[in-house]
């Protein structure tokens, strides 16, 4: 507040009503006209008298009030976000703030409030909605009376994300002044993100559209290289017109998400290179799960497979059961034993390929694949196919399919020997690290899980014992064949789990888990690479069935380059913690694996474009008066107390309104006229008026 003043003024309290008093003055001025009309002089002293009862009706009385005068305000929002970090931008935003603030503490009726925008963005994790500053400014005024707001500071490089679109709320305002960090015509390549998709078909491709542009530098009909990389890897380079959108396409070669990081090469002097990088994730879906299941023989657990496999909406079975081997003839007509004849040429040759996993389930060789189509089924492994394999005993013997083309890709080589003994399966050392068995460990044989009573004896040639049985003999075999992946399991009497035998057992979650890891779904990667966000750090699991090494590189969004060491858990894994430092893509990478993981928004505004310019705010300070300056150009613009009405800026000065707001403190109310005086004057006038007409 400034020092206390004091203000008198004169209002009337009239003694009667309103009207009345509208009533006297007409009788008066009929008497008064009467009078002249009859020549009655003079009537003046007449008039006076009667003008100083309608005076002392109306009751005149002086007020005197003591006003204490409030200080009016100047907000001034600092803006310290991300764009600010831009070479010196925000140490001259700090700067300046501190000389503004010297300036106004001239004014003795000038309060300065300062407000920093854009810390609140930087909590990892938040969806940015860029630079807020007439959000705040709104919050602000929502607590405080506007009618005492002297004007709006704005600290900025005009990377403005919330400018309002009714400017008609700046009108009769005060105004809004503009301080510009940064610099003018500022040189910057920019790769935006135009159109993505948000799925994609696993297998399949999809398409996105990109641009780049240069600002600061002669448009010129150029052409630059993008580097397109997906999980790491860079899979695609491609060349992009300046200023013109470009289309890339890209298959998705797996389900969940999929991290896809576009760059684009630097150009010389530029602003800054975090926006060269976008990013954007396309979650990879399976369409549907084509699964051929072929069962050599009808047995005990035929179902079981075929069950699990239907229990899933997202997978398409066909199953055929062979009823009856080609040597068999015993006469029943072949309608009687199939619904429809078997497609082999269909299955296994003009449509193989369309099959993501083929299950032979207790399958022999007798003559109703021939090795072509065997052979067939090798290619198809090894150009990404998965085959698996549920054995029965006649893999045991010269029936065996590892008597045909398929013992190229099966792992496990018979040894004519079948133990048939109760036993309870066991997962090996190498299965409690494996994400398709390590979670089964935990409910293992200590967990009652019931009795098998049948394996088949094979030498492992290649692949990763999983589960054992009997004298700790291979059960279940997961191998890496080609670009595709193979399974054995060693057993037919996996269905005893699932009929509940001896207590049963997790039946349906080994079939499911092993037969997502041979359709290559990324959780059950053996060899993985994860990270998550955890209070400010990044924590990071090393998933592996052989760690190479522990060392572990991980590269920040700024491009800096750290390196840890992973540890050893419990549960056979390997960890790592690192704090963060920021927003951005970070890239991990170790012997054999990499990986990406995105901390907070991709692609924020804040990064999109980092250009100082006047031109988003220049509507708002037109409308309000107010003035724009680059801090790096001339001195500051000095202050000066205006009107409302008044030009509130020039290139030398800015303004700042007076709103003249008050609060009473003292308030007295007295007669203008004492009764004594007033009597007084009545009977002078009435002794003046006789006197004077009478002579």
């Amino acid at each position: 507040m400034t020092a206390s003043q004091y203000y008198a003024d004169i209002t009337f309290s009239p003694l009667i009503a309103g009207e009345w008093i509208f009533v006297i003055a007409a009788l008066t001025i009929a008497s008064l006209g009467f009078a002249v009309w009859q020549e009655v002089r003079p009537i003046y002293f007449r008039g006076a008298f009667f003008a100083f009862v309608l005076l002392l009706l109306l009751n005149p009385q002086l007020v005197e009030e003591q006003r204490n005068y409030l200080k009016d305000t100047v907000l001034i929002l600092e803006d310290v976000s991300d764009s600010q970090n831009t070479n010196d931008r925000l140490k001259q935003t700090l700067a300046t703030s501190e000389k503004i603030q010297q300036k106004l503490a001239h004014f003795e009726n000038v309060e300065v409030h300062v407000l920093k925008v854009g810390g609140e963005n930087n909590q990892l994790g938040e969806q940015s909605q860029g630079t807020q500053l007439f959000r705040v400014r709104d919050e602000f005024l929502s607590t405080f009376p506007v009618n005492r707001l002297a004007a709006t500071i704005l600290i900025t490089d005009g990377q403005v994300h919330d400018i309002p679109s009714d400017m008609s709320r700046f009108e009769n305002s005060s105004p809004v002044h503009t301080l510009l960090s940064g610099a003018k015509h500022e040189t910057d390549r920019v790769l935006t993100i135009e159109k993505t998709p948000g799925y994609g078909i696993v297998g399949k491709s999809v398409s996105f559209k990109y641009k780049v542009s240069d600002y600061g530098v002669p448009n010129e009909n150029k052409t630059v290289v993008v580097s397109i990389e997906m999980d790491g890897e860079i899979v695609k380079r491609q060349a992009a017109r300046i200023g013109k959108t470009q289309t890339a396409v890209l298959d998705i070669p797996h389900g969940g998400l999929n991290h896809i990081v576009l760059e684009v090469e630097a150009l010389q002097n530029e602003l800054s290179l975090k926006n060269n990088v976008a990013i954007f994730s396309v979650n990879g879906v399976r369409d549907r799960l084509k699964v051929l299941l072929v069962s050599g023989e009808p047995h005990m657990g035929e179902r079981s497979w075929r069950n699990i496999l239907k229990s899933d909406p997202s997978v398409e079975l066909v199953h055929f059961t062979i009823l009856r081997p080609p040597e068999k003839q015993d006469g029943t007509p072949l309608k009687e034993l199939s619904l429809i004849p078997f497609p082999i040429v269909e299955l296994f040759e003009q449509k193989l390929e369309e099959f993501d996993l083929i299950i032979f389930d207790r399958y022999r060789r007798r003559g109703v694949l021939s090795s072509h189509y065997l052979a067939n089924i090798v290619k198809y492994v090894e150009n990404g196919g998965a085959l698996l394999e549920a054995a029965g005993p006649s893999f045991a013997t010269p029936l065996s399919l590892y008597r045909t083309p398929l013992s190229v890709v099966l792992p496990g080589k018979p040894t004519g020997e079948i133990y048939e003994e109760p036993y309870i399966p066991a997962v090996s050392e190498l299965g409690n690290k494996h994400p398709v068995t390590a979670s089964l460990a935990q409910n293992g044989p200590g967990k009652n899980w019931g009795r098998w009573f049948r394996l088949i004896d094979t030498h492992v040639v290649q692949g990763n014992i999983l589960m054992t049985g009997p004298v700790n003999k291979p059960l279940l075999v997961l191998h890496r064949q080609g670009k595709g992946r193979v399974a054995q399991l060693m057993s037919d009497h996996a269905w005893l789990w699932g009929r509940g035998f001896d207590g049963g057992g997790p039946q349906s979650e080994l079939f499911r888990r092993t037969a997502h890891w041979l359709m290559k779904e990324p959780e059950l990667e053996e060899e993985n690479l994860i990270a998550t966000v955890k209070a400010g750090t990044l924590e990071i699991t090393r998933q592996t069935v052989d760690l190479p090494d522990d060392n572990l590189e991980i590269t920040m969004p700024d491009g800096q380059i750290v390196n840890t060491t992973l540890s050893p858990t419990e549960d056979g894994r390997y960890t790592a913690s690192i704090p963060l430092n920021g927003k951005g893509l970070y890239r991990l990478r170790t012997t054999g694996v990499s990986s990406v993981v995105a901390v907070g928004e991709l692609n924020p505004l804040e990064e999109r474009d980092v250009r100082a310019t006047e031109e988003k705010i220049r509507p708002v300070a037109e409308r309000s008066g107010g003035g724009i300056h680059w801090i790096n150009q001339a001195p500051l613009p000095d202050f000066k107390r205006t009107t409302f009405t008044g030009n509130q800026s020039t290139d030398l000065w800015w303004g700042l309104v007076a709103n003249k707001r008050y609060e009473i403190t003292g308030y007295s109310k007295r007669t203008l006229l004492p009764e004594l005086l007033a009597i007084v004057i009545l009977l002078g006038l009435l002794s003046l008026m006789w006197w004077r007409e009478s002579r």
